[in-house]
């Protein structure tokens, strides 16, 4: 969401480039680029004044080593007010309460339901929490159906009352029901409204003193930018919510909300959403989001993906077969399956550092592996298993059978002997995931 950002803030730095040393003239020209850069991303003028006054008197009060340069300087002082700007530091969700209680709110077309489900399967695969979700939008046609398929996706169990029309009376209910049958997370769904709308306001402030959640959590779509910001406003004096969640962010967004919200409701920023995928949830750290608008990257988040992946019993098999020289196309396959599980490859490549700008311009998209993984199912098991079958006729059937061309299936096979040669040199101790990187589609 920060693409045309980060590459703003990248030709403002480079006024810097050459300079000997850091003056107040060639920080105000490059400052002044910074804060266009900013309001173009639909960050508050307010915010980005403040921001920008800040980053003058820090730089300008500086000592500039010999060794660092100018240009270098100023990315370091933007990078750490950037991370100020959105909280400082990670803020989890509070998890207290027997059982914890949870209020979801928001606009209208927030993502509130999905949202609503992806946390509940957040907090089950990664914090073992034994989770209930409470259908409480009885305005939106299907609303409740939305939220049963859900609930089916992720094997979690959802709470509704049929005929009832009362949100506040469905939530105590559920409360109560999830303490009764040993729940010990309950996230209640509540109908999108309208900041404007004083009714509905008032019914989601009645759900909130009924139940007494523990923690309240403001839905956001990213891509309303700037009103977004004043509608979590206007939200939090009525509610006081404790953290605010950012979805849509794989959409066309210039990130204002992520950069101005938390200086104006002074509240953090706990979650951010991707797509409709289920376990597209990451918990928002600042410093990893400023990594990425200066494109430095997010190796901890790629690392964490790929360890939630990672099956040591597995990879010790495949360790064992790789010394052997045992590596074959169903080890393959399976390495690709790991890869697609750790989410959308273009998002994967921007927590490389240097990769998120060389690759904006490439379609990668979740079909990128669609070609190579139909050869391999076109290939019968003995072939799969042993490679060196291979020959010119063989590799004909299978481009056939797999819909594309015997040049693709020849650079496969290519490729495939390239990366077990390389994981044959490299089963010397590494890690496998230092492998991965030879298996992304060409």
């Amino acid at each position: 969401m920060f693409e045309n950002l980060s590459d703003r803030l990248e030709r403002s730095f480079k006024l810097l480039k050459g300079q000997g040393r850091i003056s107040e003239i060639n920080v105000a020209e490059t400052l002044k680029e910074v804060r266009r850069a900013l309001l173009d991303a639909d960050v508050h003028f307010r915010i980005a004044k403040s921001f920008t006054d800040t980053v003058k008197e820090k730089a300008l009060g500086q000592k500039i080593l010999a060794s660092v340069r100018p240009n270098e300087m100023m990315v370091k002082i933007v990078h750490d007010e950037l991370v100020t700007l959105m909280g400082g530091e990670m803020e989890d969700i509070n998890l207290k309460g027997n059982p914890t209680v949870i209020l979801i709110a928001g606009l209208q077309g927030s993502g509130k339901t999905t949202f609503s489900a992806k946390i509940a399967n957040h907090l089950k695969e990664k914090k073992g929490k034994n989770p209930l979700l409470i259908a409480g939008d009885v305005y939106r046609p299907a609303a409740i159906d939305q939220l049963k398929v859900l609930g089916e996706q992720i094997n979690v169990p959802v709470y509704t009352e049929e005929g009832n029309q009362n949100p506040v009376k469905i939530a105590k209910a559920g409360v109560k029901h999830a303490r009764n049958m040993g729940y010990n997370v309950v996230i209640v769904d509540t109908a999108g409204r309208l900041a404007i709308d004083e009714q509905m306001m008032n019914e989601i402030e009645s759900v909130k003193k009924t139940i007494d959640p523990h923690e309240i959590l403001f839905v956001v779509d990213s891509m309303t930018g700037q009103d977004a910001v004043n509608t979590a406003r206007e939200f939090n004096e009525r509610l006081d919510f404790n953290g605010v969640v950012l979805t849509k962010l794989d959409g066309d967004t210039r990130g204002g909300a992520a950069l101005s919200i938390r200086s104006v409701v002074d509240k953090p920023i706990k979650f951010v959403s991707a797509g409709e995928k289920l376990d597209s949830l990451d918990v928002f750290h600042p410093e990893r989001m400023a990594d990425r608008i200066l494109g430095m990257g997010d190796i901890v988040s790629l690392v964490e993906k790929a360890e939630e992946q990672f099956d040591q019993e597995e990879a010790r098999k495949l360790h064992k077969r790789i010394a052997k020289n045992q590596f074959n196309f169903d080890d393959f396959l399976s390495q690709i399956q790991q890869i697609k599980k750790m989410g959308n490859l273009k998002d994967l490549a921007g927590m490389i550092p240097g990769a998120g700008k060389t690759l904006k311009n490439l379609d990668m998209d979740d079909d990128a592996f669609k070609s190579v993984e139909a050869i391999i199912h076109s290939m019968t098991p003995d072939e799969r298993s042993n490679p060196s079958l291979l020959n010119g006729n063989r590799r004909k059937r299978i481009a056939i059978g797999s819909g594309t061309s015997i040049q693709d299936v020849n650079r496969l096979v290519k490729q495939f002997d390239q990366t077990r040669k390389m994981m044959k040199h490299m089963s010397g101790g590494k890690k496998l995931s230092q492998m991965m990187g030879s298996m992304s589609p060409k």
